[in-house]
Formats: structure tokens, C-alpha cells, sequence
């Protein structure tokens, strides 16, 4: 198996929706009036419903496993600032970028980050992946950046 090489980037793109908020709720209890109760959020200083953080870094969690480093991709450390709400309706692209690939381990560093439909950044960030070589060798070898 090959390291990625410094420079390569992903990148990956969805709407957000009330559905994620209910879903990431079920999942995890996270309760906080600002992601469920709209008078109360409005009058916040987010002004309306915020989707919960684990939404929006959710999208680097797929971006990883899926695509860059790719299948057998986990996190070994995460280094993340939340710059901006992200609300229902928002598309969010999530982007990362091989900054260092170890050639000794399956260890890659990125930079990450997360933007919305405006360009404005909402997370950014660095990450270091692991990528276990058995799961990426079955799932056909290298990364599949998309440029």
C-alpha cells in the first residue's frame, strides 16, 4: 500500500437537514434547546436551530472512511474549531488535504475543513489518520481523491 501524496485533496458535499438534527439526537441524547427548540434558539446568540457539531464533523468522518486516506481510515487525533453555526437547510462541503503521509505506518496528516453553501468556513481544523492496510488492501489499494 502507497502513502497519499502531500496534496492530494477530497472533498464532499450535503445538504443538512431537521432529519439529522432528530437522527444525531437519537443517536447520542444531545438535547440542547438550540438544536430543538426554535423560540428559545432564536432568542439565542445563534438567532434560530443549530445542527449539532457532531453533524457537521460528521461529513470529515465520511470524507476519511470513504474517500481520503479511504476504506479502514479511523482517527487517531483531531484538532477541530467551530467558526460558524450550521443550521437545517445549509449544504456543507467538507475538504481535506494530505499535508504529511508517513512511509514507515499507514499515517497520513491532513487539513481539514468544513464550508457552507456561502463559501463561509464553519469548522477547520487538522486530523492524523491511520488506515488499516488488511481493510484498504480488500477494498482495492489506494485512495480515491476526487482531484
Amino acid at each position: 500500500m502507497h502513502a497519499p501524496q502531500i496534496g492530494t485533496v477530497a472533498h464532499r458535499t450535503r445538504s443538512v437537514t431537521r432529519r439529522d438534527i432528530e437522527l444525531f439526537t437519537q443517536m447520542t441524547g444531545d438535547r440542547n434547546p438550540v438544536h430543538h427548540d426554535e423560540d428559545l434558539a432564536r432568542r439565542s446568540r445563534f438567532g434560530g436551530v443549530v445542527v449539532q457539531g457532531g453533524v457537521t464533523s460528521g461529513l470529515l468522518n465520511a470524507l476519511v472512511a470513504e474517500q481520503l486516506p479511504g476504506p479502514g481510515s479511523v482517527f487517531l487525533e483531531v484538532a477541530w474549531r467551530f467558526l460558524a453555526p450550521v443550521r437545517p437547510g445549509d449544504v456543507i462541503t467538507a475538504r481535506a488535504t494530505v499535508v504529511e503521509a508517513r512511509d514507515d505506518k499507514p499515517v497520513t496528516h491532513l487539513a481539514t475543513s468544513v464550508t457552507n453553501q456561502d463559501g463561509d468556513t464553519v469548522l477547520d481544523g487538522t486530523a492524523v489518520v491511520w488506515r488499516d492496510p488488511a481493510v484498504a488492501s480488500a477494498a482495492g489499494g489506494p485512495p480515491h481523491p476526487t482531484h
